[in-house]
């Protein structure tokens, strides 16, 4: 039935996969992992560069 897709699932897959990681990465980072994991559904690799350069958010003082 869906056989014009088997190729492409390890690409699904690994596309979610790097959203989660980049997910986490942003929570480390004090940023939204919700928001980051859409971008990164959308994005994928580049989110993760844009992530990594970016700088940590800094905590509320108080």
């Amino acid at each position: 039935m869906f056989n014009h897709l088997d190729g492409a699932m390890p690409w699904f897959a690994g596309w979610g996969t790097l959203a989660l990681i980049n997910a986490g990465l942003a929570q480390g980072k004090n940023r939204s992992g919700l928001l980051w994991f859409v971008l990164s559904l959308l994005v994928g690799p580049l989110g993760t560069l844009i992530l990594v350069l970016l700088p940590k958010v800094r905590q509320k003082l108080f």
